[in-house]
């Protein structure tokens, strides 16, 4: 099943402010990572539990903020590329620590998960955005992360490459589509 997102605002006419944008942006990057832990699932990777299906969502979503970083250097001033990024990731805590806490109970999962952006900034920060997409070793190192979460169990060995080869890819396609298309 194909994913479907809106990104075209209703009132087309009104501007949206950054926070806005990023509040519309952190739900987009959700139900895109959503999406991706469910197709490895489909393609026959095992989870162990639901909290290893949440770390991958979990890498997916600071990959996805990394994109979105990157698209908004070419786009904004520093100061609103900041402020972008920065309401971006916020709401992006904020559905992480309400969906672990829906799931696995009470417990710091955004913390946690900043902690994970604030690692994977500093990985994703060698890595190269073209104008066609991430470079082979961004979407590498997202493979090689989310391998690292799945295992070596025979099940999920490839992993890594169903997730260079397609599904980050996809999840930048539909990103950045969506990224833009708030923009416009």
């Amino acid at each position: 099943m194909a994913l479907r997102i809106k990104s075209h605002w209703q009132d087309e006419d009104r501007t949206r402010s950054l926070p806005e944008i990023a509040s519309a942006l952190a739900f987009i990057a959700w139900r895109i990572a959503m999406d991706k832990a469910i197709n490895l699932h489909c393609e026959r990777f095992l989870y162990r539990d639901d909290a290893q299906r949440l770390a991958v969502i979990q890498e997916y979503l600071a990959f996805l903020i990394q994109i979105a970083d990157r698209l908004a250097h070419g786009d904004l001033a520093e100061a609103d590329r900041r402020l972008l990024i920065t309401e971006f990731a916020r709401k992006v805590f904020a559905h992480v620590q309400d969906n672990s806490h829906d799931l696995l109970g009470p417990g710091d999962y955004g913390g946690a998960f900043i902690a994970l952006l604030n690692e994977r900034s500093g990985e994703y920060a060698d890595y190269q955005l073209a104008e066609d997409g991430p470079s082979y070793a961004f979407l590498r190192h997202l493979g090689h992360e989310i391998q690292a979460l799945m295992g070596e169990a025979l099940e999920n060995r490839w992993v890594i490459d169903q997730v260079m080869d397609k599904d980050g890819w996809d999840a930048y396609k539909h990103f950045a589509k969506a990224y833009r298309d708030l923009f416009e």
